[in-house]
Protein backbone atom coordinates (compact mmCIF):
# COMPACT_ATOMS: atom_id res chain seq x y z
CA UNK A 1 0.00 0.00 0.00
CA UNK A 2 1.45 3.22 -0.67
CA UNK A 3 3.05 5.37 1.92
CA UNK A 4 0.60 9.07 3.13
CA UNK A 5 2.88 11.66 2.76
CA UNK A 6 2.54 15.12 3.76
CA UNK A 7 1.01 17.99 1.60
CA UNK A 8 2.71 21.38 2.21
CA UNK A 9 0.18 24.32 2.08
CA UNK A 10 1.69 27.44 1.40
CA UNK A 11 -0.89 30.28 2.51
CA UNK A 12 0.87 32.95 3.74
CA UNK A 13 1.09 36.15 0.48
CA UNK A 14 4.43 36.74 -1.02
CA UNK A 15 6.05 33.51 0.52
CA UNK A 16 9.08 32.51 -1.68
CA UNK A 17 9.96 28.89 -1.82
CA UNK A 18 13.53 27.53 -2.83
CA UNK A 19 15.19 24.14 -2.18
CA UNK A 20 18.45 24.34 0.28
CA UNK A 21 20.14 20.88 -0.13
CA UNK A 22 17.50 18.07 -0.10
CA UNK A 23 15.02 20.52 1.96
CA UNK A 24 12.01 22.92 0.80
CA UNK A 25 12.58 26.34 2.21
CA UNK A 26 9.63 28.55 2.71
CA UNK A 27 10.70 32.22 3.59
CA UNK A 28 7.72 35.31 3.54
CA UNK A 29 10.11 38.32 3.46
CA UNK A 30 13.52 37.58 4.84
CA UNK A 31 11.99 34.94 7.92
CA UNK A 32 11.73 31.96 7.36
CA UNK A 33 8.86 29.48 8.17
CA UNK A 34 9.65 26.40 7.38
CA UNK A 35 12.10 23.68 6.48
CA UNK A 36 11.25 20.38 5.66
CA UNK A 37 13.03 17.43 3.81
CA UNK A 38 11.28 16.51 0.41
CA UNK A 39 11.64 13.24 0.76
CA UNK A 40 8.54 14.00 3.64
CA UNK A 41 6.62 15.40 1.04
CA UNK A 42 3.84 14.47 -1.82
CA UNK A 43 2.60 17.59 -2.80
CA UNK A 44 2.91 21.56 -2.66
CA UNK A 45 -0.11 23.36 -2.33
CA UNK A 46 0.22 27.75 -2.80
CA UNK A 47 -2.29 29.37 -2.18
CA UNK A 48 -2.34 33.83 -3.09
CA UNK A 49 1.01 35.48 -4.13
CA UNK A 50 3.52 32.87 -4.12
CA UNK A 51 6.98 33.07 -5.58
CA UNK A 52 9.21 29.74 -6.45
CA UNK A 53 12.80 29.60 -7.34
CA UNK A 54 13.48 27.77 -10.68
CA UNK A 55 16.19 25.84 -9.00
CA UNK A 56 13.24 24.44 -7.09
CA UNK A 57 10.87 23.83 -9.69
CA UNK A 58 13.50 21.18 -11.05
CA UNK A 59 14.25 19.78 -8.07
CA UNK A 60 9.92 19.28 -7.71
CA UNK A 61 10.29 17.40 -11.43
CA UNK A 62 12.74 15.54 -10.87
CA UNK A 63 11.42 13.77 -7.53
CA UNK A 64 7.61 13.92 -8.80
CA UNK A 65 6.50 16.13 -5.83
CA UNK A 66 3.44 18.17 -7.78
CA UNK A 67 3.18 21.84 -7.34
CA UNK A 68 -0.29 23.37 -7.26
CA UNK A 69 -1.63 26.91 -7.69
CA UNK A 70 -5.24 27.98 -6.03
CA UNK A 71 -6.28 31.12 -5.44
CA UNK A 72 -7.64 32.60 -2.15
CA UNK A 73 -11.39 31.25 -3.05
CA UNK A 74 -9.35 27.75 -3.66
CA UNK A 75 -10.03 27.78 -7.32
CA UNK A 76 -7.22 25.88 -8.94
CA UNK A 77 -5.17 27.61 -11.37
CA UNK A 78 -2.31 25.83 -12.32
CA UNK A 79 -0.12 23.00 -11.54
CA UNK A 80 3.47 21.72 -12.09
CA UNK A 81 4.21 18.14 -12.49
CA UNK A 82 7.37 15.80 -13.82
CA UNK A 83 6.97 13.23 -16.17
CA UNK A 84 3.51 11.65 -16.67
CA UNK A 85 3.60 8.54 -14.74
CA UNK A 86 1.62 5.13 -15.97
CA UNK A 87 1.52 2.89 -18.70
CA UNK A 88 0.31 4.39 -22.67
CA UNK A 89 -2.05 1.82 -23.01
CA UNK A 90 -4.20 2.28 -19.05
CA UNK A 91 -4.93 5.69 -20.62
CA UNK A 92 -5.85 4.39 -24.52
CA UNK A 93 -8.21 2.62 -22.56
CA UNK A 94 -9.19 5.34 -21.09
CA UNK A 95 -10.00 7.13 -23.56
CA UNK A 96 -11.62 4.63 -25.67
CA UNK A 97 -14.20 3.89 -22.85
CA UNK A 98 -15.13 7.86 -23.57
CA UNK A 99 -16.47 6.41 -26.66
CA UNK A 100 -18.34 3.11 -25.19
CA UNK A 101 -21.40 5.12 -24.32
CA UNK A 102 -22.92 1.96 -22.68
CA UNK A 103 -19.72 1.60 -20.30
CA UNK A 104 -19.08 4.74 -19.39
CA UNK A 105 -22.48 5.24 -18.52
CA UNK A 106 -22.42 2.42 -16.01
CA UNK A 107 -19.45 4.31 -14.45
CA UNK A 108 -21.34 7.27 -14.36
CA UNK A 109 -24.36 5.66 -12.71
CA UNK A 110 -21.83 3.95 -9.96
CA UNK A 111 -20.49 7.78 -9.73
CA UNK A 112 -24.05 9.29 -8.98
CA UNK A 113 -25.60 6.10 -6.67
CA UNK A 114 -22.32 6.21 -4.32
CA UNK A 115 -22.50 10.00 -4.29
CA UNK A 116 -25.83 9.47 -3.46
CA UNK A 117 -26.03 6.81 -0.57
CA UNK A 118 -22.86 8.60 1.28
CA UNK A 119 -25.01 11.89 1.57
CA UNK A 120 -28.02 9.99 2.74
CA UNK A 121 -25.99 7.93 5.25
CA UNK A 122 -24.65 11.61 6.13
CA UNK A 123 -28.09 12.86 6.86
CA UNK A 124 -28.97 10.04 8.51
CA UNK A 125 -26.50 9.60 10.72
CA UNK A 126 -27.27 13.15 11.82
CA UNK A 127 -31.00 12.54 12.33
CA UNK A 128 -29.64 10.07 14.90
CA UNK A 129 -27.63 12.36 16.05
CA UNK A 130 -30.02 15.50 16.93
CA UNK A 131 -32.64 15.32 20.12
CA UNK A 132 -35.29 17.97 17.86
CA UNK A 133 -37.74 15.54 16.65
CA UNK A 134 -38.71 18.24 13.61
CA UNK A 135 -34.66 18.38 12.65
CA UNK A 136 -35.05 14.60 12.92
CA UNK A 137 -38.02 14.52 10.64
CA UNK A 138 -36.84 16.64 8.33
CA UNK A 139 -33.15 15.21 7.35
CA UNK A 140 -35.21 11.58 7.58
CA UNK A 141 -37.28 12.81 5.09
CA UNK A 142 -34.51 13.85 2.61
CA UNK A 143 -33.12 10.75 3.27
CA UNK A 144 -35.97 8.98 1.68
CA UNK A 145 -36.29 11.17 -1.02
CA UNK A 146 -32.62 10.35 -2.02
CA UNK A 147 -33.29 6.67 -1.64
CA UNK A 148 -36.08 6.87 -3.93
CA UNK A 149 -33.96 8.80 -6.30
CA UNK A 150 -31.26 6.10 -6.02
CA UNK A 151 -33.54 3.50 -6.88
CA UNK A 152 -34.98 4.72 -9.94
CA UNK A 153 -30.91 5.41 -11.16
CA UNK A 154 -30.48 1.42 -11.06
CA UNK A 155 -31.74 1.04 -14.51
CA UNK A 156 -30.40 4.68 -16.07
CA UNK A 157 -28.90 3.92 -19.18
CA UNK A 158 -29.24 7.66 -20.41
CA UNK A 159 -26.08 10.37 -19.13
CA UNK A 160 -28.31 13.18 -19.67
CA UNK A 161 -31.53 12.21 -17.38
CA UNK A 162 -28.45 10.98 -15.14
CA UNK A 163 -26.96 14.13 -14.49
CA UNK A 164 -30.83 15.55 -13.71
CA UNK A 165 -31.25 13.19 -11.19
CA UNK A 166 -28.16 14.22 -9.72
CA UNK A 167 -28.63 17.73 -9.47
CA UNK A 168 -32.00 16.59 -8.12
CA UNK A 169 -30.25 14.86 -5.55
CA UNK A 170 -27.81 17.48 -4.15
CA UNK A 171 -30.63 20.35 -4.40
CA UNK A 172 -32.72 17.57 -1.82
CA UNK A 173 -29.26 17.37 0.39
CA UNK A 174 -28.60 21.14 0.74
CA UNK A 175 -32.02 21.56 1.15
CA UNK A 176 -31.52 20.47 4.37
CA UNK A 177 -28.12 21.23 5.09
CA UNK A 178 -28.56 24.10 7.61
CA UNK A 179 -30.67 21.27 9.59
CA UNK A 180 -26.96 19.49 10.72
CA UNK A 181 -25.65 23.20 11.83
CA UNK A 182 -26.56 22.65 15.33
CA UNK A 183 -23.80 25.96 17.06
CA UNK A 184 -23.77 29.46 15.69
CA UNK A 185 -26.62 29.19 13.59
CA UNK A 186 -26.69 33.24 13.63
CA UNK A 187 -23.34 33.09 12.09
CA UNK A 188 -23.44 29.94 10.04
CA UNK A 189 -26.65 30.02 8.69
CA UNK A 190 -26.90 27.95 5.32
CA UNK A 191 -29.62 28.11 2.48
CA UNK A 192 -28.77 27.03 -0.63
CA UNK A 193 -25.51 26.23 -2.29
CA UNK A 194 -23.57 28.99 -4.05
CA UNK A 195 -19.79 28.46 -5.54
CA UNK A 196 -18.21 30.98 -7.83
CA UNK A 197 -18.57 32.94 -5.71
CA UNK A 198 -19.64 31.44 -1.95
CA UNK A 199 -22.25 33.75 -0.73
CA UNK A 200 -21.50 33.04 3.04
CA UNK A 201 -19.53 31.65 5.52
CA UNK A 202 -20.85 27.91 5.45
CA UNK A 203 -20.49 27.90 1.15
CA UNK A 204 -17.21 29.23 1.22
CA UNK A 205 -15.78 26.62 4.18
CA UNK A 206 -17.47 23.81 1.41
CA UNK A 207 -15.68 25.33 -1.48
CA UNK A 208 -11.96 25.89 0.10
CA UNK A 209 -12.59 22.08 1.49
CA UNK A 210 -13.60 20.69 -2.12
CA UNK A 211 -11.23 22.28 -3.71
CA UNK A 212 -8.41 20.38 -1.31
CA UNK A 213 -10.07 17.30 -1.85
CA UNK A 214 -9.95 18.20 -5.50
CA UNK A 215 -6.25 18.90 -5.60
CA UNK A 216 -6.04 15.40 -4.16
CA UNK A 217 -7.90 13.53 -6.16
CA UNK A 218 -6.42 14.90 -9.48
CA UNK A 219 -3.41 14.03 -7.79
CA UNK A 220 -3.87 10.36 -7.05
CA UNK A 221 -5.39 9.91 -10.73
CA UNK A 222 -1.81 11.21 -12.12
CA UNK A 223 0.11 9.06 -10.13
CA UNK A 224 -1.94 5.52 -11.06
CA UNK A 225 -1.35 7.04 -14.41
CA UNK A 226 -4.93 8.24 -15.21
CA UNK A 227 -5.96 11.47 -17.20
CA UNK A 228 -7.80 14.04 -14.73
CA UNK A 229 -9.32 15.59 -17.90
CA UNK A 230 -11.03 12.63 -19.48
CA UNK A 231 -13.98 11.53 -17.12
CA UNK A 232 -17.05 9.60 -17.75
CA UNK A 233 -20.21 11.63 -15.54
CA UNK A 234 -18.86 15.15 -16.32
CA UNK A 235 -18.40 16.42 -19.60
CA UNK A 236 -15.59 16.64 -21.29
CA UNK A 237 -14.37 20.55 -21.32
CA UNK A 238 -11.18 22.17 -22.15
CA UNK A 239 -9.43 23.13 -18.54
CA UNK A 240 -12.29 21.00 -16.47
CA UNK A 241 -10.74 17.88 -14.39
CA UNK A 242 -13.88 15.69 -15.45
CA UNK A 243 -12.62 12.03 -13.80
CA UNK A 244 -11.17 14.02 -10.68
CA UNK A 245 -14.76 15.62 -10.42
CA UNK A 246 -16.56 11.69 -11.29
CA UNK A 247 -14.50 10.30 -8.59
CA UNK A 248 -14.91 13.13 -6.24
CA UNK A 249 -18.92 13.17 -6.38
CA UNK A 250 -18.20 9.72 -3.88
CA UNK A 251 -16.19 11.48 -1.56
CA UNK A 252 -17.70 14.87 -1.03
CA UNK A 253 -20.04 14.01 1.88
CA UNK A 254 -17.99 11.83 4.10
CA UNK A 255 -14.47 13.69 3.76
CA UNK A 256 -15.46 17.57 3.21
CA UNK A 257 -18.89 18.14 4.52
CA UNK A 258 -18.48 16.42 7.98
CA UNK A 259 -14.89 18.04 8.02
CA UNK A 260 -16.96 21.23 7.58
CA UNK A 261 -19.90 20.03 10.35
CA UNK A 262 -17.27 19.11 12.33
CA UNK A 263 -15.14 22.92 12.22
CA UNK A 264 -19.27 24.83 12.91
CA UNK A 265 -20.50 22.55 15.25
CA UNK A 266 -17.55 22.37 17.44
CA UNK A 267 -17.00 25.60 17.25
CA UNK A 268 -13.39 25.49 15.80
CA UNK A 269 -14.51 28.32 13.33
CA UNK A 270 -15.70 31.77 14.33
CA UNK A 271 -16.89 34.20 12.16
CA UNK A 272 -13.80 35.95 12.78
CA UNK A 273 -11.94 33.70 10.69
CA UNK A 274 -13.68 34.72 6.92
CA UNK A 275 -13.73 37.84 5.21
CA UNK A 276 -17.08 39.47 3.43
CA UNK A 277 -17.20 41.77 0.75
CA UNK A 278 -19.86 43.13 -1.79
CA UNK A 279 -19.39 39.93 -3.62
CA UNK A 280 -18.12 37.06 -1.39
CA UNK A 281 -17.15 35.52 1.48
CA UNK A 282 -13.99 33.71 1.61
CA UNK A 283 -12.13 32.41 4.71
CA UNK A 284 -9.33 34.26 6.43
CA UNK A 285 -5.30 33.55 6.49
CA UNK A 286 -6.46 32.35 9.69
CA UNK A 287 -9.20 30.16 8.82
CA UNK A 288 -7.53 28.49 6.33
CA UNK A 289 -4.87 27.29 8.49
CA UNK A 290 -7.63 25.97 10.83
CA UNK A 291 -9.17 24.28 8.46
CA UNK A 292 -6.17 23.06 6.91
CA UNK A 293 -5.00 21.66 10.21
CA UNK A 294 -8.54 19.81 10.60
CA UNK A 295 -8.23 18.21 7.08
CA UNK A 296 -5.08 17.18 7.63
CA UNK A 297 -5.59 15.51 11.32
CA UNK A 298 -8.96 14.01 9.33
CA UNK A 299 -6.82 12.26 6.67
CA UNK A 300 -5.02 10.86 9.38
CA UNK A 301 -7.81 8.46 10.77
CA UNK A 302 -8.22 5.33 9.44
CA UNK A 303 -10.64 3.03 8.44
CA UNK A 304 -11.60 -0.45 7.19
CA UNK A 305 -11.83 0.46 2.61
CA UNK A 306 -14.93 -1.31 1.96
CA UNK A 307 -14.13 -3.61 -0.71
CA UNK A 308 -10.34 -3.86 0.42
CA UNK A 309 -11.30 -5.32 3.64
CA UNK A 310 -8.36 -3.43 5.15
CA UNK A 311 -7.25 -0.40 7.17
CA UNK A 312 -5.87 2.77 5.37
CA UNK A 313 -5.84 6.56 6.20
CA UNK A 314 -8.18 8.32 4.71
CA UNK A 315 -6.16 10.48 3.15
CA UNK A 316 -5.49 7.45 0.61
CA UNK A 317 -9.12 7.08 -0.32
CA UNK A 318 -8.94 9.21 -3.31
CA UNK A 319 -5.50 6.99 -4.18
CA UNK A 320 -7.44 3.62 -3.41
CA UNK A 321 -10.25 5.14 -5.76
CA UNK A 322 -8.03 5.93 -8.56
CA UNK A 323 -6.28 2.86 -8.63
CA UNK A 324 -9.03 0.69 -8.58
CA UNK A 325 -10.60 2.21 -11.67
CA UNK A 326 -7.24 2.10 -13.28
CA UNK A 327 -7.55 -1.78 -12.42
CA UNK A 328 -11.11 -1.72 -13.93
CA UNK A 329 -10.14 -0.29 -17.03
CA UNK A 330 -7.13 -3.09 -17.45
CA UNK A 331 -9.68 -5.35 -16.94
CA UNK A 332 -8.34 -6.67 -13.75
CA UNK A 333 -11.64 -6.16 -12.08
CA UNK A 334 -14.80 -6.81 -13.49
CA UNK A 335 -16.78 -3.72 -12.64
CA UNK A 336 -15.43 -0.21 -10.62
CA UNK A 337 -16.31 -0.28 -6.81
CA UNK A 338 -17.10 3.19 -5.70
CA UNK A 339 -16.19 3.90 -2.03
CA UNK A 340 -19.79 3.75 -0.25
CA UNK A 341 -18.89 5.05 3.22
CA UNK A 342 -20.39 2.56 6.20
Amino acid sequence: MKKLLNVLYVLSDDAYISKIGETICVKVGDQEKVRVPIHTIESIVCFAKTTVSSPFLEFCGERGVGLSFLDNYGHFYGRLEGPVHGNVLLRRKQYLVEYDYEEKTKLAVGFVLTKIANSRNTLLRAARDTTDHMTSKKLSSAAKELAKIAESLKTSNDLDTLRGHEGRAGAIYFSVFNYMIKQNKEDFYFKERSRRPPRDRVNALLSFLYALLLNDTKAALETVGLDPACGYLHALRPGRPSLALDIMEELRSPLCDRVALSLINLKKLTKDDFEENVDAVLLSTSGRKKVIVEWQKRKQEEITHPFLDEKISIGLIPYVQAQLLARHLRGDLEAYPPFLWK
